[in-house]
């Protein structure tokens, strides 16, 4: 964003999603502040930035997400600039302390020389009591593109959760509509065993161009995460300073996969998971951000999106925790 009338593009789109999301006007009124200031301090300070517009629903609830990322550079004073009052230039909402008391959820990272990235997330309704979330996502499609050739979706079950990232070959409608088959057969079969919802997806794929699955479940009682994977839709768990990557074997769900298999790998209380559509470079790594990890998983997912991406491609990031932090 480098212009003043994308601010009010931000803004309009953001309102947009909260009035078919059932908000009245004084929510709404909240999401045009937030929307306002992120979309301002962009166009004012951030370097090559953009800011991404969505929608969450998890178990801390739904509403309107929204993650602002800049390449400047960074914030010296985090607490100063979420002082109450404090002023980033003259904006409506007097500064990042107006985002964080407007919005249910909120997060930002900054470090000297490589940028800010904001996140907030505002409800219908505010709650009474915080919940924090223990997974977030981005999914961006290809720039000149309407729709996102990937799909994800994410199922908890206590504190198990199962999820599936598509990323359809190509993309435009024809990839969407193989990731979307993708996720309707997960969603038919989430409770099954990931080997038996990949398999599940491979045949009732054949009718579209065919995707990259991957599909992850933690199971608490056990300590692991059960992947199984078609393509190159990658999965990794973050645990302390180490990164182990997961096996996704070749093939494109729908059309050719000789094997399918599930693989096991330790899941710690403290680890992550993080997994990527082929929009999202392989050698993504948290090495370099230092307090990251214990960062809000969207944020964490804006950031790996922000400085892996690709750039010609769909790209969708998710990550999710064992337990909230």
């Amino acid at each position: 964003m480098t212009e003043a009338s994308q601010v009010a593009e931000v803004r309009r789109r953001a309102t947009s999603i909260a009035t078919n999301l059932g908000f009245d006007e004084t929510a709404n009124g909240r999401v045009a502040i937030v929307a306002t200031e992120l979309a301002t301090n962009l166009v004012k300070y951030g370097t090559s930035g953009e800011i991404l517009v969505g929608t969450f629903e998890d178990d801390t609830g739904t509403g309107v997400e929204l993650v602002s990322l800049d390449r400047g550079p960074g914030l010296a004073d985090l607490g100063e600039a979420l002082r109450d009052g404090h002023s980033t230039g003259g904006s409506p909402g007097l500064g990042l302390g107006s985002i964080r008391r407007q919005s249910q959820a909120f997060d930002i990272a900054s470090w000297p020389g490589r940028g800010t990235a904001i996140l907030a997330r505002i409800e219908a309704v505010p709650r009474t009591a915080s919940a924090c979330s223990r997974f977030g996502a981005v999914a961006v499609p290809m720039r000149g593109e309407v729709v996102n050739g990937d799909g994800y979706c994410i199922r908890s079950q206590g504190s198990a959760w199962t999820l599936i990232v598509a990323d359809g070959l190509g993309h435009g409608p024809h990839a969407a509509k193989a990731s979307d088959e993708a996720v309707r057969l997960f969603r038919s079969r989430e409770h099954d065993a990931p080997g038996e919802i990949l398999a599940t997806a491979h045949a009732g794929m054949r009718h579209t161009r065919g995707a990259a699955v991957s599909i992850a479940r933690y199971i608490p009682e056990r300590g692991v995460v059960v992947f199984a994977g078609i393509g190159n839709v990658m999965g990794g768990v973050v645990t302390g300073l180490e990164t182990k990557r997961m096996v996704s074997l070749p093939g494109t769900a729908g059309h050719v996969a000789r094997h399918i298999r599930e693989f096991e790998y330790p899941f710690a209380d403290d680890s992550l998971f993080v997994m990527c559509s082929d929009g999202i470079a392989t050698g993504w790594s948290l090495d370099a951000y230092a307090g990251l990890k214990g960062a809000h998983p969207s944020l964490i997912a804006g950031i790996l999106y922000r400085d892996f991406s690709r750039g010609r491609d769909d790209a969708t990031v998710v990550v999710a925790r064992g337990v909230a932090p």
